[in-house]
């Protein structure tokens, strides 16, 4: 593989492996899954109840035994617009393409163990999408205003940094028009730092530290507080293990949802310039005790729990880019894949793809706005 697929592929996969094991763990604290699982968990785990089909608030969704959960089946949906766009993407090709991808054919969903519309999976936040552009007919610019903030447009941002690799600024710009339609407020905000956190991942030469300079860079509000925050706290710790209660300490100032995951406020997931998703602040935490590595960087998200499959899935999708396919455990990859029933590696050979094309369009574009603007200087 070229260093892009290369690249390309260990971001996608390396998301959905993040993905496939937070998914046992998420919405749970870091004492009830080493209670659970007599330790750290260190791989592939089965659900965190044994009764997974009717066990709340889990149920009916078989989490853990290595399925991805709706981080992935997102990722894929939009990576399958790309395919179809094959160009940059805004609010509009969200409303054109997503929309369909969601509600017109049936997928394999692993935590179903059933054929279905990814539409009837996803979280309602998410929902939302199909709710406001192919029901309410809204403007696809302005709609994701009213939804709830959350990780939504986040987890699923990957692909955005893929496109525009190497170029944070651009990937940054592309997720926040895209995702527009989607969210608003710092839940918008996170989704443009996440693809840039890509792009500068996708980058030859780039580390943990420059990613999370380049999302100080152009992150803003509450979202650029609690990255700085949070990666502080990081930096001085070495391992994940016996880090979590300095890590949600550092966030918590910018968090609106409580200590207690399930038990949120009324001014949880509201619009706020002060406030942050949680999940992306912790995905670059655990890079940087990682110090890029991909194992590590996965693993602390996981035993992280609360929302534990998107912290692990971005983590991943950065670390991925960083490492490249071959950064990623193999059994892991393998694992996944079978009890997914779904190719981790193929969306990320097409997305590299489309990069390549989207590259040599932008080029092109830019030539000529070089000549045109050259003629303008001339007497």
């Amino acid at each position: 593989m070229t260093p892009l697929e290369d690249r390309a592929t260990g971001c996608v996969a390396g998301a959905a492996v993040g993905d496939a094991l937070g998914g046992a763990t998420e919405g749970w604290t870091p004492e009830q899954i080493v209670d659970r699982y007599g330790g750290r968990v260190e791989g592939i785990v089965p659900p965190f109840n044994d009764d997974w089909r009717n066990a709340r608030p889990i149920a009916p969704y078989h989490k853990g035994d290595g399925h991805i959960t709706d981080d992935t089946l997102m990722t894929h949906a939009l990576i399958r617009v790309y395919e179809k766009a094959r160009g940059h993407l805004d609010a509009y090709a969200m409303a054109a393409h997503l929309v369909p991808e969601l509600m017109a054919e049936r997928r394999w969903i692993p935590e179903l163990e059933a054929e279905a519309l990814p539409l009837q999976r996803i979280f309602l936040a998410e929902k939302w999408i199909v709710a406001r552009l192919h029901y309410g007919h809204a403007d696809p610019r302005e709609a994701g205003v009213g939804n709830i903030v959350n990780c939504g447009a986040a987890m699923y941002a990957a692909p955005v940094g893929v496109v525009n690799a190497g170029d944070p600024d651009a990937a940054y710009a592309e997720a926040l028009d895209l995702t527009g339609a989607h969210q608003s407020s710092y839940g918008r905000e996170a989704a443009g730092v996440m693809a840039a956190a890509v792009a500068e991942a996708m980058r030859p030469g780039a580390g943990a530290d420059s990613v999370v300079a380049a999302c100080l860079r152009l992150a803003k509000d509450g979202t650029r507080a609690a990255i700085e925050a949070v990666c502080e706290a990081a930096r001085g710790l070495g391992h994940w293990d016996g880090s979590f209660e300095a890590l949600r300490a550092a966030m918590r100032p910018y968090d609106t949802v409580a200590d207690t995951y399930r038990d949120q406020g009324l001014g949880a997931r509201r619009p706020s310039r002060l406030h942050s998703i949680e999940e992306l602040p912790l995905a670059l935490a655990f890079l940087v005790i990682a110090k890029g590595d991909y194992r590590e960087t996965v693993l602390g998200g996981v035993n992280y729990g609360r929302d534990a499959d998107s912290i692990a899935s971005m983590g991943g999708a950065v670390a991925g880019a960083l490492g490249g396919l071959g950064a990623i455990p193999p059994e892991w990859v393998e694992q996944v894949s079978a009890a997914s029933r779904t190719d981790l590696v193929a969306p990320g050979r097409a997305l590299a793809a489309v990069a390549r094309q989207v590259h040599a369009d932008d080029v092109a574009r830019r030539r000529a706005h070089e000549a045109a603007f050259a003629a303008l200087l001339e007497d």
